[in-house]
């Protein structure tokens, strides 16, 4: 049986969060959008502009999530999910379920009046995910940013 484990993540886990983005991010297609840098993780880690849980599996850091505290002018608190990640290699052990529900617990923790996260409308395995988990998916909300390049 395998040992998985779910825990707050720490300095020492950034560079592999990173690593697990990036695996994210060639997924969905866009690898030449990940800019940051371990380093930069590394300080916005250490001024509290994010934290995570990862999840390990006999003793390899097999998927995270990374998340921060935001707000909502409807609902109050709420706990953004920024990314959520388990490795490929890592998949079908029942990890994913374990981060999702570690994250929501995190929410209820806080007193958050609502989780909140995104996902791509072609993602299907993500979608179904969500959907057995009873989430909300939203359709009518659009997307609005600006990206600056002065880093």
């Amino acid at each position: 049986m395998n040992n998985i484990t779910i825990r707050p993540a720490t300095e020492a886990d950034l560079p592999a969060m990173h690593a697990l983005v990036y695996e994210l991010a060639v997924y969905e297609k866009e690898p030449e959008a990940v800019v940051t840098t371990p380093a930069e993780y590394l300080e916005d880690f250490r001024n509290g502009l994010f934290e995570g849980h990862i999840a390990e599996l006999d003793g390899q850091v097999a998927g995270m999530t990374l998340f921060f505290m935001a707000y909502s002018t409807w609902r109050g608190k709420m706990l953004y999910l920024d990314d959520f990640v388990v490795s490929e290699k890592f998949r079908r052990h029942g990890i994913g379920q374990l981060l999702f529900d570690a994250f929501v617990a995190e929410g209820r923790n806080r007193g958050c009046r609502m989780i909140k996260w995104q996902v791509l409308d072609w993602n299907t395995p993500a979608l179904n995910f969500y959907k057995k988990n009873n989430a909300e998916i939203e359709e009518g909300w659009w997307n609005g940013r600006i990206i600056f390049s002065n880093k």
